[in-house]
C-alpha cells in the first residue's frame, strides 16, 4: 500500500478534499444524503433506546402525533409506505397498547388509528429527543448562519421539487 493511500484511508471522510473524493460523493446531494442518513441512524438508535420502537414503528408514532384519528391509508401515505408494509408494525403497536384502532363511524369499511395515552407518552419522548438533537446539531451556528442555512435548504428543496416534477413529465 502506498504511503499516500495509507494516509488517505487514515483520515476521516470529512477532512478529505473534493479532489480526493469520488466525483459522486463530492456532489451536494450526496453530502446531504450522508448527513441525513447519519442523523436518521442516530435518531433511530436513540428512539429505540428510549421507547423500544423500531424505525417503522417510530415513523408511525411520529406521524400519528397529537392529531385526530386518521385512516390507515392516510397514515401509509404520510410515512411513504403502502398499507401492507405498515400493517405488521401497526399490529405490534396495537398489541403494545400504543395505538388504538376503530371503525370509522362515517364509513365502516375504513379503519382509523390514533395514539393511546401510552402512545402519546412515546410520541412526547420522541419530540423531546428530537428537540435536544436539533439543539446539539445547530448550537455551533450563529443565528445569522442558521438563518442562511435554512434559506439555502428551502431554495434547494424548491429546486429539487421542480427537478422531480420535470423528471416525472419525461
Amino acid at each position: 500500500m502506498t504511503e499516500k493511500l495509507r494516509a488517505t484511508r487514515a483520515q476521516p471522510a470529512e477532512i478529505l478534499s473534493d479532489a480526493e473524493l469520488a466525483p459522486i460523493t463530492a456532489m451536494m446531494s450526496s453530502r446531504l444524503m450522508v448527513l441525513a442518513n447519519l442523523l436518521k441512524r442516530g435518531a433511530m438508535l436513540r428512539y429505540k433506546r428510549l421507547t423500544g420502537l423500531s424505525s417503522v414503528e417510530f415513523g408511525l408514532v411520529a406521524s400519528l402525533g397529537r392529531r385526530p384519528p386518521m385512516s390507515v391509508v392516510r397514515l401509509a401515505e404520510a410515512v411513504g409506505m403502502d398499507k401492507g408494509q405498515i400493517s405488521r408494525a401497526l399490529a405490534e403497536l396495537v398489541a403494545r397498547k400504543l395505538v388504538a384502532k376503530a371503525v370509522n363511524p362515517r364509513d365502516n369499511r375504513e379503519t382509523l388509528v390514533s395514539l393511546t395515552k401510552a402512545g402519546l407518552a412515546a410520541h412526547d419522548t420522541i419530540v423531546a429527543g428530537a428537540q435536544e438533537r436539533n439543539r446539539a446539531l445547530l448550537e455551533q451556528l450563529s443565528p445569522q448562519e442558521l438563518e442562511q442555512l435554512l434559506g439555502h435548504i428551502d431554495r434547494l428543496t424548491e429546486t429539487a421539487a421542480a427537478m422531480l416534477a420535470a423528471e416525472r413529465e419525461i
